[in-house]
């Protein structure tokens, strides 16, 4: 392998990692913002819901377009207008022209936007692999390698700076991240890295026809439904103490963004850890006992320790290690996914395992506000600790789970005579796998 093969690897890389970078700062700048704004954990979930409803229906509609247009020019044109759109909430905010309306719409284009660009980056990893021929368990470890070292530089580099400046500032660091992305993917990837595009295929099916052909192929594959199904309740929990949660946490009882973005970093931290461990021993790790155990760590820990510890340090400390836990999870998904899906039926596929997976994040972000403003932030904690923890008991429990352990890629039949069969190959890192 040459440093030619290993570009296109390196830029896509570099543009996940870039683009997360700005993403996890809103993370949590867009949430301070509406509380310091507002006051309303309720807002705060209903703004949250706002960005990510239009994500999820992206994910859920949208492979067949991606298929038509190209993963390589959807990445590089959703990142511009996610860089747009994003870019205005400043712009607005200096203004005083920003009522919490339109800070909800430009947030849910930026959703949109970002929804297509995850799907088609994702898209483009095994053809970036292929060219560097490399290991497809490896690149899935380095991709959510990338984004977990992104999160750990951006949620507490955010907590700081809105300590200092406004939250809406903030965001215009999320719209130049998304402007560089587009650039280093235009620049270092080739197109020849994606898919066949729908036209250059053997008789080419209609968009409802390949829409429906993803979904057939997700429920025909029990494996891959049993991950979803988990995935979307951990996603929901997640997503409620990501968006309301813990902000109201470190709002209402730290009195610090500081100590909102050290909750993230540490949690991050943790995470890269266990991705370097994990993407490093993953050809000889059992893949369901390690999936198993790193959700059982990473999941009901850190609520009960949000919940009952009064002071930062101990909480700290639970939540690197709940981290740890979480390190491995997203490499093992990755290259399940990358081995049961065919690659000329990645956009469609994926973007149906990716909605499966993702449809409970709108509605999390409104059960967190509304939890909240009812039981208070410490029971609402509790709750989501409890939700959490049995969603994470199936791989003990169930026989399908064992199907992890089989590394050869599945050998299943196409769905359809026009499709044209090409190497199997997942979903990106937010679609199916574990946030």
């Amino acid at each position: 392998m040459n440093a030619t093969t290993r570009r296109p690897l390196a830029g896509l890389l570099g543009a996940v990692g870039i683009s997360t970078l700005g993403t996890r700062m809103s993370l949590l700048a867009i949430p301070w913002l509406v509380l310091t704004s507002t006051g309303s954990a309720t807002l705060t979930g209903l703004v949250a819901f706002a960005e990510m409803a239009p994500y999820v229906a992206v994910q859920a509609l949208g492979g067949p377009a991606i298929d038509r247009l190209g993963a390589w020019r959807t990445s590089i044109g959703t990142d511009i207008v996610a860089a747009l759109f994003m870019g205005a909430v400043p712009v607005l905010w200096t203004l005083h022209a920003l009522p919490i309306g339109a800070l909800a719409g430009l947030v849910a284009i930026a959703g949109t936007a970002r929804g297509a660009g995850d799907a088609a980056r994702n898209v483009l990893v095994p053809g970036v692999n292929e060219l560097a021929a490399g290991r497809i368990d490896r690149a899935s470890g380095l991709y959510d390698g990338v984004i977990r070292l992104a999160t750990l530089i951006g949620l507490p580099f955010a907590g700081l700076l809105v300590s200092i400046m406004p939250a809406a500032d903030v965001l215009a660091i999320d719209a130049v991240t998304f402007g560089l992305s587009a650039v280093v993917v235009a620049m270092l990837v080739p197109v020849a890295a994606q898919p066949l595009r729908h036209h250059e295929r053997e008789d080419p099916a209609p968009y409802l026809a390949s829409l429906g052909e993803g979904f057939r192929y997700l429920l025909g594959d029990r494996l891959l439904v049993a991950i979803a199904a988990m995935v979307l309740v951990t996603n929901f929990v997640d997503q409620a103490g990501g968006a309301v949660l813990i902000p109201v946490w470190a709002h209402d009882i730290m009195h610090s963004s500081v100590a909102l973005g050290l909750v993230g970093g540490v949690f991050a931290l943790g995470a890269v850890a266990g991705n370097a461990v994990t993407t490093w021993l993953a050809p000889r790790l059992p893949r369901r006992a390690t999936y198993a155990i790193g959700f059982l760590v990473t999941g009901a820990p850190r609520y009960v320790a949000l919940a009952l510890i009064g002071s930062l340090s101990p909480v700290l400390a639970v939540i690197f290690f709940s981290g740890l836990g979480a390190g491995g999870i997203n490499p093992i998904v990755g290259a399940i996914e990358y081995e049961r899906v065919p690659r000329h039926l990645q956009a469609r596929v994926l973007g149906a395992v990716g909605a499966s997976a993702w449809v409970g994040i709108p509605f999390g972000s409104l059960a967190g506000g509304l939890v909240v403003s009812f039981v208070g932030v410490r029971v609402a904690l509790v709750s989501a600790a409890i939700v959490y923890g049995f969603a994470t008991l199936p791989p003990f429990l169930f026989p399908i789970w064992r199907q992890m352990d089989a590394r050869s890629p599945t050998q299943r039949a196409p769905l359809s005579t026009n499709a044209q069969v090409c190497d199997p190959i997942p979903p990106e890192r937010e679609s199916l796998q574990a946030r």
